[in-house]
């Protein structure tokens, strides 16, 4: 089924990782990814491969239904930002849906909760993909973000490296507004 959308994506299998994809007609390059399972260092790999797939298949709008995903490592988390920054620069985004409160524990502890667009339900994040087509090129800046490592609430007026003006962390803010640990 997969490959019909995304040819070649059913070529490697893992049984850890069940990956079911639905196309959303309404958004150019958008696609849905129904997460079965888990995520850890074992089958990061696998997982960062297929999405890469659907990436150069010219999927930049990427919904992760996370509600039947029970487990995600720090290295998991490590494969969304990965997808967050080869999309990015083409104009895409990602959105996390249905995540288990276990799993999203993962992501605040690690920092990440607010790099990445988490919403309720399909609707609400296709919505988000179609009033970002509208919003047009406002920019994000000035963009008022908390720090990721002690919270401090922060103000960037351009893109680019700074300081958080609390506890000396590098911060990183691209173009999109995205921050990343510099």
């Amino acid at each position: 089924m997969n490959n019909n959308i995304v040819p070649g994506f059913d070529d490697e299998k893992d049984d850890s990782l069940k990956i079911r994809l639905q196309k959303v007609d309404d958004v150019d390059g958008c696609l849905v990814l129904y997460l079965t399972g888990y995520i850890d260092t074992y089958n990061s790999n696998y997982f960062q491969k297929r999405v890469a797939k659907a990436i150069e298949a010219g999927f930049i709008r990427l919904i992760f239904h996370c509600g039947s995903l029970n487990y995600v490592s720090s290295t998991g988390i490590g494969s969304f930002t990965a997808f967050l920054k080869a999309v990015k620069p083409r104009g895409g985004d990602l959105v996390l849906l249905e995540i288990q409160p276990k799993v999203y524990e993962v992501f605040q502890l690690l920092g990440f909760s607010q790099f990445f667009n988490i919403k309720e339900n399909l609707e609400e994040a296709v919505g988000f993909f179609s009033q970002k087509k509208e919003a047009g090129k406002e920019g994000p800046f000035p963009k008022i973000f908390k720090c990721p490592i002690c919270g401090k609430k922060l103000k960037a007026t351009k893109p680019g490296r700074f300081r958080c003006s609390e506890c000396k962390t590098i911060l990183v803010i691209d173009n999109a507004g995205q921050v990343f640990l510099g």
